[in-house]
């Protein structure tokens, strides 16, 4: 998160407010992937009840390995934890953080209680060939959506909304889920449509949250201390 200290901590420039087209354009692009899963189930078939879904040959290996799935996933959690803590929250850097911090948690729930809810089969466990259409199938099913990808999508969004209009090159930030929803799904964890669901239930969180004048809000349940930064103290 040290890429975004420097130039970019200097503009502490109040986020409240109308957010920046950009933001809004993601907004927009998240709903409309998510009336598109809508009307999905109309295109019923061995494809799934959203027509998409298909087994990859299964690949654990080189880029798509596990671990390197895991490196990201919980590099990027306590990259985010960590800095937020350290950074506080009186610096643009600093609330970006927490932001991720309040997404990441709201996301999370959220998809926690729908992989019970549906509890999908995962492609590994749904048969020869693969089968996407096994939904209510009991306890240890929990294939959709994708938690990782929307983990990932929600920390590296609010960055994505805040600086990217200033600094373009942050947008590659929105390589990160990518890569991890492909790997999900060479290693058979999930279908195309866990994947796109988990990205639509972090991007879309994240832009609520970055979009609202009271967040970050679990900053303000924090001790004064956590709202300066402990960084601030040394």
């Amino acid at each position: 998160m040290a890429l975004f200290s420097g130039s970019m901590r200097g503009n502490t420039a109040t986020r409240f407010g109308p957010p920046r087209s950009p933001a809004a354009y993601c907004g927009q692009a998240a709903l409309l992937l998510l009336l598109l899963l809508a009307a999905a189930p109309a295109v019923a078939g061995d494809r799934g009840p959203f027509g998409i879904d298909y087994l990859l040959s299964y690949d654990n290996s080189g880029i798509w390995r596990r671990s390197n799935q895991e490196v990201l996933e919980y590099g990027l959690l306590a990259g985010t934890v960590g800095g937020a803590l350290w950074e506080g929250g009186e610096s643009r850097l600093g609330r970006t953080l927490w932001q991720s911090v309040d997404s990441t948690a709201a996301s999370g729930i959220v998809a926690y209680v729908m992989k019970y809810a549906f509890s999908r089969v995962r492609p590994i466990d749904s048969g020869p060939g693969g089968n996407p259409n096994l939904w209510f199938k009991g306890h240890g099913n929990q294939s959709f959506p994708s938690g990782e990808v929307t983990e990932v999508s929600s920390i590296v969004t609010p960055f994505m909304l805040e600086y990217g209009p200033d600094h373009p090159a942050v947008y590659a930030l929105g390589l990160l889920p990518i890569y991890d929803g492909i790997a999900r799904m060479k290693v058979q964890a999930h279908w195309q449509s866990d994947v796109i669901a988990g990205y639509v239930l972090g991007t879309g969180t994240a832009w609520l949250i970055h979009s609202s004048p009271n967040s970050p809000f679990i900053l303000k349940v924090m001790p004064h201390a956590i709202y300066v930064g402990i960084g601030k103290r040394f």
